[in-house]
């Protein structure tokens, strides 16, 4: 969902509940100025959607991966998987940290096919959170 479509309050609450940060990798908005979207969970071209429910808060690359996409391949198996869903799943069941917290490691076959299919490891935004977390940024203090 383009920015523009969703009304001012609410984009507000959907920021307001994911803290700023998206809702897959966890980015964080305030400090970095990484742009964030709304993103449709289950994609209204697929039967979703605009209710609070099923809209998330998404960093521009997570979001620009996922497209329309509810299912990838877990990189592992090569079998077929739902994405995490935001609204439905905890994100501590599903990713954990590296030890340098740098590194988003997928704990489920979600988990490891979300990572796969948003590019949540990409070099840049690895180097980004190495920065983050040197300046207190990252891993968010509740994803520690």
């Amino acid at each position: 969902m383009q920015t523009k479509q969703v009304p001012p309050r609410q984009r507000q609450r959907i920021t307001e509940r994911a803290k700023n940060r998206c809702e897959y990798c966890l980015s964080p908005a305030g400090q970095t100025g990484i742009p964030m979207t709304i993103d449709h969970i289950i994609p209204t071209s697929k039967g979703g959607t605009s209710d609070d429910d099923n809209l998330c808060l998404a960093c521009g690359r997570c979001n620009g991966h996922k497209h329309d996409r509810t299912q990838a391949k877990n990189p592992e198996t090569g079998r077929w998987g739902k994405l995490f869903n935001p609204r439905r799943q905890q994100w501590k069941r599903h990713f954990r940290w590296s030890e340098n917290r740098a590194f988003c490691i997928g704990k489920t076959a979600c988990g490891k096919a979300t990572i796969e299919a948003l590019h949540m490891n990409h070099p840049a935004i690895v180097r980004a959170r190495k920065n983050w977390v040197l300046v207190g940024w990252h891993p968010p203090e509740d994803f520690r």
